[in-house]
């Protein structure tokens, strides 16, 4: 599984981080009140699925699929699932957005992506968005990113400076994407970006709706 948290492994083998813990309610507040009152969310990348399982638990009107390339991911994702017992929340699918053969034929809702576009290949964000214009409900399907961006109107903070760097030096192929490079990305496969919202920690969300 790919994530720079400090994961510790809890009883049950769930995984858990602290900054899971500090931005779930941050980025449920966001999600709260842009995703649809009933239907069904798509997550790509849920890593431990500690925010799969507090979100599914703070929605419960809506149907969450978490998703993971990574076994141990998975793993995590199902002690979460068991420990909370939610009806709404889904096995997790065995999903790469680097390769449509893993891709689901349904559709859904919303589609909820956080930190995967920095810490893998820019082919697995092209694959993102392929997949969000395909499984999204038009009109009007979300797209919701969060993690740290490069912003050309917004001086970089040292913090997120840092970090890109430290990312490029593991792997040449990661690093912090330009905002508007996925926002031109996404229009390409008939996402409009609709709203740009400043988070804790030089994070963001990033909103986008089919068109």
């Amino acid at each position: 599984m790919q994530t720079l948290d400090s994961l510790t492994v809890l009883p049950d083998g769930a995984l858990t981080s602290p900054a899971a813990r500090r931005n779930a309610e941050a980025v449920l507040r966001v999600l709260r009140a842009h995703l649809p009152a009933r239907g069904s969310v798509l997550e790509i990348a849920s890593g431990s699925g500690e925010h799969a399982a507090a979100f599914a638990a703070a929605l419960p009107d809506l149907d969450w699929t978490p998703s993971d390339p990574s076994d141990q991911a998975r793993d995590s994702i199902a002690a979460w699932s068991r420990q909370f017992a939610l009806s709404n929340l889904n096995p997790p699918l065995a999903l790469d957005a680097g390769d449509p053969m893993t891709w689901p034929t349904d559709t859904f809702d919303a589609l909820y992506c956080a930190n995967m576009t920095h810490i893998s290949p820019w082919s697995a964000t092209e694959g993102l968005m392929d997949l969000a214009g395909r499984v999204s409900r038009r009109p009007g399907g979300l797209l919701a990113l969060y993690g740290p961006y490069r912003e050309a109107e917004v001086p970089l903070a040292e913090s997120n400076a840092a970090f890109d760097a430290s990312l490029k030096a593991r792997n040449v192929d990661w690093g912090l994407r330009d905002r508007e490079a996925v926002e031109a990305l996404a229009r390409s496969y008939g996402l409009a970006a609709t709203l740009r919202v400043q988070m804790p920690a030089n994070n963001l969300i990033l909103l986008f709706r089919a068109v």
